[in-house]
C-alpha cells in the first residue's frame, strides 16, 4: 500500500539509532501473573502432540500454506489493540493444524517502523494510540509460562504484516536467495492468520534468529548470537565488552563473555592493510561472507548493515545478527529484515534508504554526505575498514556473482518458485481484498509482483 510507504520512510535516519538498540522486551522475562480477570484456559500436553513431536521444518515446509489461530479474551485484545506500541505480551492460545496451545503470550512487534500509518498517534517517531490498520506484525511466545516449552521446536513465533511490500514476496525471495547461497539466513514462508474466528489476512512467517536459529545452522551451536552490533565502530575499533554484552540474544544466564567479537574487533583494528585479508579469513568463512555479499548487493538491501546511516557525527547500520562458533573460533553475518529488499535495483525508488556507491567504493573523502531526493545523511560502507576488507576479495566476488546470477537467480530456478508461491498465497490474498479496504487489492498485488519480477530481470541482466 503505497499510502503507508512515505510515512513509514520518514522515520527511518531520526530514529535508527533508538530503534536498532531497543532489546526485545522479553528477553529475561518473570513470570506473567494471570489473574481471575484475564485468566485463559491451561492446556496440559500429554507428549503425544504433533507440534511436540515435529520440528520446525513442519512449519516451514515451502509447499504449505498454514493457518495460525488465535484466541484472545476480549480483555486481552481490547489492551493489545489500544496500545499496540507497549509491545506488552498478553494470555491468549493458539490452535494449529488441530491442536490447541494455552496459554501463551502475545503482542504486537515491530518498532517504530511497523506502526507508522497504523496507529492513531499523529507523532510518528513516538507511535502511540490505538490500531487502525488490519494487521500488525504480531509475535507469539510459546514459552511464555514454561521456559522449556516448544512449539515445532519453536519458542517464538514471528509473524511481519508485510504492510509495506504490496507484492507480498519480498521477504520470503530474499531469505531464500541468502539461503540458496549458503548464507545461514532465517526461513521465511507465507501464513494466514484468524483472530477470535475472523481472518486477518496473510503474514510472511519468518524464522526467529535465537539459540535454536544458531543450532540449526551451525555445527556448534552454543555460541553467541548478537543483534545490530557491528564488530567495530565507524572508526574501526573495537567497542566495550558492555557494549556488545548489552546486544546479546543468547547465554544471557550463562555469564557471558564477548571475549570472541572483541579479538576479532581487535584483530582487524591492528591489521595493517596488507594483511587485512588473512585476518578475516583467519576469523571468518570467505566464501560465506561474500556470498552474503553478493545477494545483499545484487538484490538492494539497501537498508542493511552496508548502509551507514549518520546523525549527530555517528554513523552506524543496523538489520543484522553475529553469531560465534566456538569450536571454529569463527564469526558469521546474519541477515534480517528484507521488506525493503529489491526496491532500488531499477531506480532508487525508496527515498531514505538508497546506498550511494558501489560494492567498494568510497566517496567525500570517507565523511558522510547527503544522498537521495531527501539529502539523508550516509557514509560509505567501505569507509569502515571489515566492509573494505571484504570488498578487496575482488575475484571471489566475481566468482560468486557469476554463479549468482547465471545459477541461483536464473530464470528456470525463480520463475517456477515465484509461480508456486503465487498460486499458494492468491486465495487468501483475495480473501483479504473482499473483506478489508486497507488490505492490498488483488489487481494491486499482482501489479507489484509483476514490478517485483522485473526487478529480478533486471538485477539478473545488469
Amino acid at each position: 500500500m503505497l499510502h503507508l510507504k512515505l510515512k513509514t520512510i520518514l522515520f527511518v535516519v531520526a530514529t535508527l539509532h533508538i530503534v536498532s538498540c531497543k532489546k526485545d522486551p522479553d528477553v529475561k522475562p518473570g513470570p506473567p501473573t494471570i489473574t481471575q480477570e484475564n485468566a485463559v484456559d491451561t492446556i496440559v500436553p500429554t507428549g503425544n502432540e504433533q507440534y511436540l513431536t515435529k520440528g520446525a521444518e513442519f512449519i516451514f515446509d515451502q509447499n504449505q500454506l498454514h493457518t495460525f489461530e488465535i484466541n484472545l479474551p476480549a480483555f486481552h485484545f481490547k489492551k493489545l489493540n489500544d496500545d499496540p506500541a507497549a509491545e506488552e505480551y498478553v494470555a491468549g492460545s493458539l490452535t494449529f493444524d488441530g491442536e490447541t496451545i494455552s496459554p501463551i503470550g502475545i503482542r504486537y512487534k515491530g518498532s517504530i517502523g511497523a506502526f507508522v500509518g497504523c496507529l492513531s498517534g499523529t507523532d510518528w517517531g513516538n507511535p502511540s494510540g490505538h490500531k487502525v490498520c488490519t494487521k500488525l506484525s504480531m509475535q507469539l511466545k510459546m514459552n511464555w509460562l514454561d521456559a522449556d516449552a516448544k512449539f515445532y521446536g519453536l519458542k517464538k513465533i514471528q509473524l511481519h504484516s508485510m504492510n509495506q511490500d504490496d507484492s507480498q514476496m519480498r521477504e520470503r525471495l530474499a531469505f531464500w536467495l541468502f539461503r540458496a547461497m549458503g548464507v545461514p539466513a532465517p526461513r521465511s514462508v507465507h501464513a494466514r492468520v484468524v483472530i477470535n474466528g475472523q481472518y486477518v489476512g496473510l503474514f510472511a512467517l519468518t524464522e526467529e534468529v535465537d539459540g535454536r536459529f544458531a543450532r540449526q545452522n551451525f555445527e556448534d551451536g552454543t555460541g553467541n548470537v548478537y543483534k545490530e552490533i557491528w564488530p567495530v565502530d565507524m572508526n574501526g575499533l573495537p567497542f566495550s565488552e558492555q557494549s556488545y554484552l548489552s546486544h546479546l540474544e543468547t547465554n544471557e544466564d550463562e555469564n557471558p563473555t564477548a571475549s570472541r567479537i572483541r579479538g576479532f574487533a581487535q584483530a582487524v583494528a591492528n591489521a595493517p592493510q596488507n594483511n587485512l585479508k588473512q585476518v578475516i579469513a583467519d576469523w571468518m568463512k570467505i566464501d560465506e561472507i561474500i556470498a552474503y555479499a553478493v545477494v545483499d548487493r545484487t538484490i538492494r538491501v539497501d537498508d542493511g548493515p552496508f548502509h551507514w546511516y549518520c546523525w549527530g557525527g555517528n554513523c552506524s547500520s543496523h538489520n543484522f545478527y553475529w553469531y560465534e562458533e566456538p569450536t571454529e573460533g569463527t564469526l558469521h553475518l546474519i541477515p534480517w529484515d528484507m521488506d525493503n529488499a529489491f526496491e532500488n535495483i531499477i531506480s532508487n525508488e525508496n527515498p531514505v534508504i538508497p546506498i550511494a556507491d558501489a560494492w567498494g567504493e568510497t566517496r567525500n573523502n570517507c565523511q558522510p554526505f547527503p544522498f537521495g531526493s531527501l539529502q539523508f545523511m550516509q557514509r560509505s560502507a567501505a569507509c569502515d575498514k571489515l566492509t573494505a576488507g571484504w570488498a578487496s576479495f575482488e575475484e571471489e566476488y566475481a566468482e560468486k556473482l557469476l554463479h549468482f546470477k547465471t545459477t541461483v537467480l536464473a530464470p528456470e530456478n525463480i520463475d517456477p518458485l515465484l509461480d508456486a508461491w503465487e498460486r499458494q498465497i492468491m486465495d487468501a490474498t483475495s480473501e483479504a481484498d473482499a473483506a478489508y479496504n486497507d488490505a492490498v487489492t488483488v489487481y494491486g498485488w499482482q501489479s507489484a509482483l509483476d514490478k517485483l519480477k522485473a526487478q529480478v530481470e533486471h538485477a539478473r541482466t545488469h
